[in-house]
């Protein structure tokens, strides 16, 4: 039979909340009353599935990674950075693929809990109530890398994503587009779909130009996504001469609709990503994007949770110029 907390409970003469405790390190017992936990805890070879923060055996040198999807370049990059600051310092790293929508978050939680790793980083994507809830439960170290919580309860690396985005829509104004097309995000998410749409608008804002409903499309982030808003902006009846599409896969796609289109890129219509994923190297033409420094968040994450620090780290965009906007001579304009 496996030992359970009730059994060390009645081996050491004191409640199961107290058990709890200190087996979890919190306060409300005496040293000797500790103790006897521990003794109990020995004798019995009691294992919390919980972390016993260093009170019963030895550290597991384990984090768990959860990542929305781990076949994405996005999510691969992200997760190199953290492997690879892992494996330096003598961690191991388990990895959860938890779904776009985050459907499996709660049960891979669990399944982390009873490995008991030493904390965990969340990759990407927007933390509901319950998810969070259950990352507070198991009092262990969390990081969020590339994303953040709503209520800032954990500490988090990631860039500016209202900046960057401005900073993107500033570059095609300042090569001389004013009719800009925006792909990007559902306005509901507050980590990378709402931000992005509001440095679009602020940059449109700051050169006195309101963008066209017709040229806003909101889709989710992926290739078949970019590629569907795409046509949906050729068959429509407003011109447009660039687009911006808040994540290279959308981009990629916006290329392929435009090769199926006749569409020449950048000719006809500049392109500019957001990410600067390996598929903005690997697109015809290459793809000029926002970069954000995926392995750089992800060593940095790893770096914030094994030293425990607190609070925001923003880490810098840059815009690559490869081959998908041009800039108009002042005839055009």
């Amino acid at each position: 039979m496996a030992v359970t907390i009730k059994d060390v409970a009645k081996r050491s003469g004191v409640s199961i909340a107290t058990v709890s405790r200190i087996i979890n390190n919190q306060t409300g017992y005496s040293n000797k009353t500790k103790d006897k936990v521990l003794k109990a805890v020995k004798e019995l070879g009691y294992s919390p599935n919980a972390l016993a923060r260093g009170l019963v055996g030895q550290p597991t040198r384990t984090i768990g990674v959860l990542l929305p999807n781990v076949s994405s370049l996005f999510a691969g990059k992200l997760f190199e950075g953290i492997e690879g600051a892992a494996k330096e310092r003598g961690y191991s790293v388990v990895v959860c693929n938890t779904g776009t929508a985050g459907k499996r978050t709660i049960d891979y939680l669990q399944v982390l809990k009873e490995k008991r790793v030493e904390g965990i980083i969340y990759g990407s994507g927007e933390l509901t109530e319950d998810q969070n809830d259950a990352l507070r439960d198991l009092d262990i170290p969390v990081v969020m890398a590339a994303t953040k919580p709503e209520d800032e309860c954990f500490p988090y690396v990631k860039v500016d994503d209202e900046k960057a985005a401005c900073d993107a829509a500033r570059y095609l104004l300042n090569k001389g587009h004013t009719q800009i097309a925006f792909i990007g995000g559902d306005l509901d998410d507050p980590i990378a779909g709402k931000p992005r749409y509001r440095g679009f608008l602020k940059a449109m804002e700051g050169r006195n130009l309101i963008p066209d409903p017709a040229l806003i499309k909101l889709g989710d982030f992926s290739f078949n996504s970019g590629k569907e808003k795409m046509m949906e902006l050729l068959l429509g009846k407003t011109s447009f001469t660039a687009v911006f599409a808040t994540s290279d896969e959308m981009a990629v796609g916006v290329l392929h609709a435009a090769y199926e289109s006749g569409i020449s890129v950048p000719g006809d219509v500049s392109v500019i990503g957001y990410d600067n994923t390996l598929a903005a190297e690997m697109a015809i033409p290459p793809l000029t994007t926002v970069a954000q420094p995926l392995y750089d968040i992800g060593t940095h994450a790893f770096m914030t949770l094994v030293e425990n620090r607190q609070g925001e780290s923003l880490m810098n965009h840059a815009i690559i110029e490869r081959k998908t906007v041009r800039k108009f001579n002042e005839e055009e304009l």
